[in-house]
């Protein structure tokens, strides 16, 4: 395992230069005392590795220095047929044919006897990432975003948060990022680093001003730690709802996948499955029943069972039978 890793952490160092020990420990999920160890042991090879301090400082190899390691292990070998299979949020960026064209020259770099082991790989693993009944989200400047990114160029974003309230806001994009088919704009805001869903981003225009990325901005570690903190304060709003069978058809279309194990769990009585939903907020829990339509009746909470009363009948005393 050592001899992996230290053949990682060389190849690590020759394509992203000055990266701090801690940022190295944690691409390869090590402590930063084995990394110290790791980086000993590789001066002691003849690999000459040197640090430079102060805040632009890190670990580098010396300049113009590249090892001329180019096998591939079997589970690498699995993991790029993988990729290969499963260019994903890239189609949307337009990178998929980059990406292909991309690999085939991987592919052609590997050593000879290597290049059939590929195609091997490519046969018995495939990853298909797309969702069932679902569609990707819409984000019509996502491009645009991307370029803005690479440039380090300033937009200005039209956007609409949670509520539907719009608003005009000046991001430095630092990056872009995928999870779960949702795009997401990763920002400097004068409040800080903030994240955007990329399918409320209703206006991008980059402009003429360029930004300085934070030399310490690490985007995996950030993205680690927004989301845990994303899942501590994400608000709740659970309702309990009995449904026939068509209208919980009709509401697992609506509610994301995630939500299938709370109607896979839910119990049946008189023909009508009773099943907790977390909605997040009253809002959405009243626009998706009503587009449910029928077949549901909410159990709790009693105030939702009032509002949505007070609803509908404002809605047939506006439509009075003719």
């Amino acid at each position: 395992m050592r001899a992996d890793r230290l053949v990682s952490l060389m190849m690590l160092l020759q394509t992203r230069p000055k990266r701090t020990a801690g940022q190295l420990a944690r691409e390869l999920q090590v402590s930063e005392r084995t990394i110290h160890r790791d980086l000993d042991a590789l001066s002691a090879s003849g690999v000459p590795v040197y640090a430079t301090r102060g805040s632009a400082g890190g670990v580098s190899l010396l300049e113009g220095w590249k090892t001329q390691l180019t096998g591939l292990t079997r589970a690498e070998l699995q993991a790029l047929a993988a990729m290969s299979a499963t260019p994903g949020g890239l189609g949307d960026l337009g990178l998929s044919a980059p990406l292909s064209s991309g690999l085939v020259k991987l592919a052609a770099a590997l050593p000879a006897l290597q290049q059939p082991a590929l195609e091997y790989a490519r046969q018995r693993l495939h990853v298909d990432a797309s969702g069932w009944f679902t569609e990707r989200e819409s984000v019509p400047y996502l491009e645009v975003l991307r370029e803005a990114a690479w440039l380090n160029r300033k937009v200005s974003l039209t956007y609409r948060d949670f509520d539907g309230k719009r608003g005009r806001r000046q991001v430095d994009p630092y990056a872009l990022v995928l999870k779960a088919d949702r795009w997401y704009l990763v920002g400097g805001t004068e409040k800080g680093v903030r994240v955007y869903r990329g399918s409320r981003i209703e206006g991008a225009r980059p402009r003429e001003e360029t930004f300085e990325r934070p030399a310490r901005f690490d985007l995996p570690a950030f993205w680690r730690e927004w989301c845990a903190r994303f899942a501590e304060k994400r608000a709740q709003y659970e309702v309990t709802v009995r449904l026939t069978t068509e209208a919980e058809a009709a509401l697992r279309r609506i509610r994301p996948p995630a939500d299938a194990p709370r109607f896979d769990t839910g119990t049946v009585e008189d023909g009508r499955k009773t099943v907790v939903v977390d909605f997040e907020r009253e809002s959405i829990a009243l626009g998706q029943l009503f587009e449910v339509g029928s077949g549901f009746e909410v159990v709790e909470p009693a105030s939702l069972r009032t509002r949505m009363v007070v609803l509908a009948t404002g809605v047939l005393a506006a439509h009075p039978h003719t």
